[in-house]
């Protein structure tokens, strides 16, 4: 409010607090997706139609999904054993998957998400190639994507470019994928994207809409009757509070459960 710090540091700082680490794939720190224009050739961020609905999450950005998702909510089974497993999100928006396929073209995260495939890329039509396309994907078309962004996308242009020359193989349409697709508005230059994007995250619209994200991700809404009422609840075991491993007997149990929260992500700590 003072202008003292920016949005960009005070969202790393909230990270931190809450268990966040660069040095944990599956506990990576997560960033917003701020806007919603990809598509016009210049970037207007005095129009608050520009930027992406803070105050609700990925699953909710258009009326259609999120009554889906509220749908889905009520028809899921209300516990499994001992645990409530009602929920409007099955999978999460942050998990070390997402974070490996978003830099997937810089070491050591091109190893990484190798790795995670099983030690080869994935099909190519599924890879990140575009940031219209994965905007699309997360906040309308795909209903098992709920991803926010990573810090990089609003400082590291390097991430963009397919600098090392990897075969990242050829999509259904005949695309050789390379370089990822930038809006219009950023002219095919990854600094220029970062540069917009950068100033969207500390435009006035944000600032004075950030907190409901950070409601959302690390704040009063992250669960309980008002993480369901802001349709923002996820599968049980990315709790971790909600999930006490050292009471778990069974090692299938606990293996599984720990498989799960390795390959779909962990929920912040509440701040």
């Amino acid at each position: 409010q003072k202008r003292e710090i920016s949005n960009f540091d005070y969202l790393m700082y909230l990270n931190t607090l809450a268990g966040r680490s660069y040095n944990d794939y599956m506990q990576y720190p997560v960033f917003p997706w701020v806007l919603a224009d990809y598509h016009s050739e210049i970037l207007d961020l005095t129009n608050p139609h520009t930027f992406r609905d803070l105050s609700k999450p990925m699953g909710a950005q258009t009326v259609e999904r999120k009554r889906k998702f509220i749908q889905r909510f009520s028809e899921v089974e209300k516990s499994e054993g001992d645990l409530p497993v009602q929920c409007h999100y099955c999978t999460h928006y942050s998990s070390a998957i997402i974070v490996a396929s978003y830099l997937v073209r810089m070491e050591p995260f091109t190893h990484t998400f190798c790795s995670l495939q099983g030690g080869s890329f994935d099909v190519a039509d599924r890879m990140f190639h575009s940031v219209k396309s994965t905007w699309e994907s997360a906040s309308r078309d795909n209903m098992s994507d709920v991803r926010e962004l990573t810090p990089e996308f609003f400082y590291l242009p390097e991430f963009l470019t397919n600098a090392n020359h990897f075969e990242l193989g050829c999509m259904q349409d005949g695309t050789v994928l390379g370089d990822v697709q930038l809006p219009p508005w950023a002219d095919g230059d990854p600094h220029k994207f970062i540069l917009l994007h950068r100033k969207a995250l500390e435009s006035d619209y944000v600032s004075a809409h950030l907190h409901r994200w950070i409601d959302l991700i690390f704040g009063h809404k992250q669960h309980g009757s008002a993480a369901v009422e802001a349709v923002n609840t996820y599968h049980p075991y990315f709790y971790g509070d909600k999930v006490d491993l050292n009471n778990i007997k069974d090692p299938l149990i606990k293996s599984t459960i720990l498989g799960f929260i390795s390959n779909f992500g962990q929920i912040p700590k509440q701040v």
